[in-house]
């Protein structure tokens, strides 16, 4: 990534799902590049938000980035700069001031997912090719999830050779221990071996739940006033997460499960397709389900039985919650928040509805990177 930002001419693309710490890579990197001599925004990112089109956007960028003139020395306030910029920002403005800057800059849009102003993603594709073709020393960096990328490429075929396309995978286990390891140590504190490993495997690749799941268990060692946090610890946290997550995910969660009939599946189908091993992008076949689900339910199903299930958890009567792609005769499926998940997994353990040892035996088939061909 780092060899892509300092080619001239080459801009670049972070994708991969919410949840898996695209952001925060995006202002470490931000930080790292002003460090080393290249001119970035003040605030690190520019977000873009559902009421940005393709000119507020690059207002927001530019009113960030501190300009200097050709001499390197006058700097080019931000009333001047906006004056010169107009109402009306072209890819062509853009390129303009870029190519004007007296050293490398790198600009990086974050969310533009969000982008939904009609013609926006297509002026952005415009830019980079504009700044590719006349091999402007500014570099974008382009943050969203896969949805976005495909979306972008789409706008313009010819950009894809101006892009450089990194896919940000879940964390794995290692990288994991590394973030508790680190937490650990600046309190003074430790992790048992066996602590440490459920909240990593518990995580599922996403650090969000990682930091959860480490907090509530540290408040509980700290105030059994010990040092090191233990398996209990993490089963207290558990219950606690669940009650702390967010609002949203807990009614998507409820909805998606609820059921007059006493005897539905529905928390059991859903609770598979959490443990269900997917392809490099987060998806899984309704056959992948079935070996999971049988050992759920201590019986064997076999996709005839849960398909409804599936097919529900993708229509608004029930979320959605899953989203189907692929062709009609072999659809494949997957979590359409991330988020929901490892939140699936710790509600399961929270009301007993899987064994610990059954989680525990599911996750050992998994190859220690839980986001990707787990």
């Amino acid at each position: 990534m780092l060899i892509s930002v300092n080619q001239r001419g080459r801009h670049v693309v972070l994708f991969g799902e919410r949840g898996v710490g695209k952001t925060s890579l995006a202002n470490v990197l931000a930080e790292l590049m002003s460090g080393d001599g290249l001119r970035v925004l003040n605030s690190g990112t520019v977000n873009c938000d559902a009421s940005d089109d393709f000119s507020s956007l690059w207002h927001k960028a530019f009113r960030e980035l501190t300009m200097f003139n050709e001499d390197g020395r006058g700097a080019v306030d931000e009333q001047s700069m906006q004056e010169l910029l107009g109402s009306e920002v072209t890819p062509d403005d853009i390129r303009y001031f870029l190519d004007r800057i007296p050293q490398p800059v790198m600009i990086v849009i974050d969310e533009i997912d969000r982008l939904t102003r009609p013609g926006t993603t297509t002026l952005l594709a415009d830019t980079i090719k504009t700044l590719s073709d006349h091999s402007v020393d500014a570099t974008l960096v382009l943050v969203g999830v896969a949805d976005s990328v495909d979306q972008l490429i789409a706008e313009h075929q010819s950009v894809e050779r101006a892009l450089r396309q990194i896919r940000m995978p879940r964390m794995s286990v290692d990288e994991l221990y590394e973030i508790l390891d680190k937490g650990a140590e600046e309190l003074g504190m430790s992790f048992a071996p066996d602590a440490r490993h459920q909240i990593a495997r518990l995580s599922e690749g996403l650090p969000t739940y990682t930091h959860l799941l480490a907090l509530e268990a540290v408040q509980r060692a700290v105030i059994g006033d010990r040092s090191e946090v233990n398996a209990a610890d993490v089963e207290a946290a558990t219950e606690e997460a669940v009650e702390t997550s967010q609002q949203s995910i807990r009614n998507a969660y409820h909805r998606a499960v609820s059921s007059p009939r006493k005897d539905n599946i529905y928390a059991d189908v859903l609770l598979a397709c959490a443990l269900t091993p997917t392809d490099f992008m987060g998806t899984f076949r309704a056959t992948d389900v079935e070996d999971v689900l049988s050992a759920i339910k201590g019986k064997p199903y076999r996709s005839p039985a849960f398909s409804r299930h599936l097919k529900e958890f993708c229509g608004t009567a029930r979320g959605p919650v899953l989203q189907r792609l692929g062709t009609k005769n072999r659809p494949r499926y997957r979590f359409i928040n991330p988020m929901m998940q490892p939140y699936v997994i710790l509600h399961a353990l929270a009301h007993d509805l899987i064994e610990k040892a059954t989680l525990e035996s599911l996750q050992e088939r998994q190859d220690g990177d839980p986001g990707r061909s787990r």
